[in-house]
């Protein structure tokens, strides 16, 4: 069997390829998710700060 065969037929990589891409969807979409919730976090906190402004003048 001629290395190049060998090569062709070896899998052993695939499963790392894949659990790295599986890594970097989650990692994807926890960025995305945490973006998100930290900008209505930050619209919710403004308007808390607004509605306390108001109640103290």
């Amino acid at each position: 069997m001629t290395i190049l065969s060998r090569f062709v037929k070896d899998e052993s990589g695939a499963t790392a390829i894949e659990y790295g891409l599986i890594a970097a969807l989650i990692a994807l979409a926890i960025v995305t998710g945490a973006t998100l919730l930290g900008t209505e976090i930050g619209a919710l906190f403004t308007r808390i700060a607004n509605k306390l402004k108001l109640q103290a003048v």
